[in-house]
């Protein structure tokens, strides 16, 4: 069973700045790609950033050029840079990463973004 582990949350005032790791239980080469999607209140869950096992990446319109997504292969770690954080980014954050035949979740961790 995988295991996707996020932490770093926590809460930020306006044009703030907070990294998010997803820890894998397993080496993430053997997902096909990574993502990070968030879910405020109300709201459907959306996809934030992806990154594929190659290293190319994508984001969301609403936090291009503020967010940025990594890996660390050796340390099995996917992490997501938030930058010039606004309220509208208050959502909780999930980790997902996607085999062949599987599609994994972590268990999500908040980000509040307030003054």
């Amino acid at each position: 069973q995988v295991q996707l582990v996020e932490s770093g949350g926590g809460s930020v005032q306006p044009g703030g700045s907070l990294r998010l790791s997803c820890a894998a239980s397993r080496s993430i080469g053997s997902f096909y790609d990574m993502h990070w999607y968030r879910q405020a209140p109300g709201k459907a869950r959306e996809l934030v950033a992806t990154i594929t096992r190659g290293g190319s990446t994508d984001y969301a319109d609403s936090v291009k050029g503020r967010f940025t997504i990594s890996q660390d292969n050796a340390k099995n770690t996917v992490s997501l840079q938030m930058s010039y954080l606004k309220p509208e980014d208050t959502a909780v954050y999930y980790c997902n990463g996607r085999q062949v035949t599987a599609t994994y979740w972590g268990q999500g961790t908040q980000v509040t973004v307030s003054s």
